[in-house]
């Protein structure tokens, strides 16, 4: 099991699953937009955001404005927004963690405060830009002003407030964060500790609970990709590293409706119990869909080894039935699907799902089951991989770049400043294609940029994501609870910093239609990334005769 100490990761962790859709060659430059196109196209965007945010789907708007964002970049509308839809998100998901909740409930006000501190603390300390103290403060005021209206919220922590009182407590937050610049971390502290104080006396709402809305808004105002992390969700980063947890093996994805399974895992309780893709969970023991949150429903789904859960499933066709499940701890692979792809060119692939502690070595394990195979060249698909383990993607790229740079990482200390190295020994010369989506991120990032600047193969596909940092996790000394910071940003061998950019494919190929929830493409004729890269491998083979 991986102690809770600082570790650094390289992932894209969004609020919802993307799935892989049918894809086609780009034959020709399309047409740019036109000003008015883009427009009309972000007023629909703000509208259909609208509508998720009415509805309280704050995961749904939280990938709705991120993908917007993307596709607009500059629209401070859109920021907007994505900052209040994520400050109401993380409220919601916060408190559907009952060891959150419970931690409100017996933690001191001094503790709390001790927690708020070590966050200012951490981020000084660590965090990759130089701290922005008023900012850091003016998000902590944002997600409190959320938390107000939400429901979970207000009934944790027994509020009564009137709406004449829960107004004047908005204005009251807003006055007290305006008042006085905050320039350094100590000013930030000693205001919060007036403010959840006077909060207490006039409202009679928690210091606890304000004081730790603060603390989450710190980590918020910095990036998306910072953090404040409850006991169950660290739990759940370092399940992901070691690549195992306890549950039922599913990928689910949030919806009104309950939870739509995405994925099974092979050999899991769900599989075993005959949960598949496509089945949506309506009930978890005695809650349904109607009675809690999405987010709420799926934290049901959580328990300790060998316990019991009962779920109530709907499938496509609307028939439900009931399963009684037993948790256990789930191996979740990082390496799917190897197999020799054609025997006659001796084309090997691998789907390479994300980047953990096991990573390297069940590489390794594919790698030599190929070459047993008569493997002459090798597809490596990372597509919709989110990224991981800084060092796994390293030891990744290791096996196949012969020496020198694979990545450099830049921080604000010089103590994030690193250049990793490959190593002549153990490199494979198996001529190599990679192929990557606009989901590949971060850690398969490293890998297809060490791979294409020192053109030790093609890669394929779209356009990746576009993340070039890194987080660390840091554990606090309180309450099991945690915060992940941007630390640094990284550079591939040829100095490129591809934050917002991404890895640009040697061959470019465009998806161009989206799959029925839960209903993934297989069939390899309509795949065009996949053909391009079986291709581009046949061709490397007979080439290298």
């Amino acid at each position: 099991m991986t102690s809770r100490s600082r570790i650094l990761i390289c992932t894209a962790l969004t609020a919802a699953v993307i799935g892989l859709w049918p894809v086609s060659i780009v034959r020709a430059q399309q047409p740019l937009a036109t000003i008015a196109d883009i427009n009309s196209d972000v007023a629909q965007t703000l509208e259909q955001g609208s509508r998720l945010e009415q509805q309280k789907r704050w995961a749904e708007a939280l990938s709705h404005y991120e993908e917007a964002l993307r596709a607009h970049p500059e629209r401070p509308e859109l920021k907007q927004r994505l900052t209040m839809v994520r400050a109401h998100y993380d409220v919601a998901r916060r408190y559907a963690d009952v060891t959150y909740t419970k931690a409100i409930h017996t933690i001191t006000e001094r503790e709390a405060l001790a927690i708020y501190e070590e966050v200012l603390l951490k981020v000084s300390a660590h965090y990759v830009h130089q701290p922005k103290w008023h900012d850091i403060l003016r998000q902590g005021t944002t997600n409190f002003d959320a938390a107000l209206t939400e429901p979970i919220f207000v009934t944790s922590n027994n509020l009564a407030l009137t709406a004449e009182q829960h107004n004047q407590l908005q204005r009251d937050i807003r006055f007290w964060t305006e008042r006085q610049a905050i320039e350094d971390r100590h000013q930030a502290k000693e205001l919060v500790e007036a403010i959840a104080r006077t909060v207490k006396q006039r409202y009679a709402i928690s210091p606890q609970a304000v004081i730790l809305e603060y603390a989450s808004g710190a980590a918020a105002a910095l990036d998306e990709y910072s953090s404040f992390l409850t006991d169950s969700q660290m739990d759940e980063i370092f399940a992901q590293i070691e690549g195992n947890f306890v549950g039922l093996g599913v990928e689910l994805k949030t919806e009104p409706a309950g939870l739509l399974v995405v994925n099974i895992i092979s050999g899991g309780p769900a599989d075993l119990g005959g949960i598949r893709a496509g089945d949506r969970i309506i009930q978890v023991d005695d809650k349904s869909s109607s009675q809690v949150s999405p987010d709420q429903l799926a934290d049901l789904l959580r328990g300790s080894e060998g316990s019991l859960v009962t779920v109530i499933l709907r499938d496509a066709q609307g028939v439900e039935r009931t399963l009684k499940l037993t948790r256990r701890r789930v191996e979740v692979p990082s390496v799917e699907d190897v197999r020799i792809i054609d025997t006659t060119a001796g084309v090997g692939y691998f789907k390479l799902t994300s980047f953990q502690k096991t990573t390297a070595r069940d590489v390794d394990a594919a790698l030599w089951k190929l070459h047993d195979q008569g493997m002459r060249s090798l597809v490596i698909d990372l597509r919709g991989n989110p990224g991981g383990l800084l060092k796994a993607a390293v030891d990744v790229a290791d096996k196949f770049v012969n020496d020198g740079l694979i990545v450099a990482t830049r921080g604000r200390s010089p103590r994030e400043d690193f250049d990793h190295k490959g190593q002549v020994q153990g490199t494979w010369r198996v001529p190599l294609v990679i192929l990557i989506d606009h989901d590949s991120a971060s850690a398969s990032e490293i890998l297809a940029g060490a791979v294409r600047d020192h053109k030790r193969g093609t890669v394929v596909g779209e356009k990746s994501y576009g993340k070039g940092s890194v987080q660390g996790i840091f554990p606090l000394a309180v309450s099991r609870t945690g915060i992940r910071l941007t630390t640094a940003k990284w550079y591939t061998p040829s100095g490129q910093a591809i934050s917002g950019m991404g890895i640009a494919p040697d061959i470019a190929v465009q998806k161009s239609a989206k799959p029925v929830d839960g209903q993934l493409s297989r069939t390899p004729g309509e795949d065009a990334i996949f053909n391009t890269g079986l291709q581009t491998a046949r061709t490397m083979t007979t080439a290298s005769k």
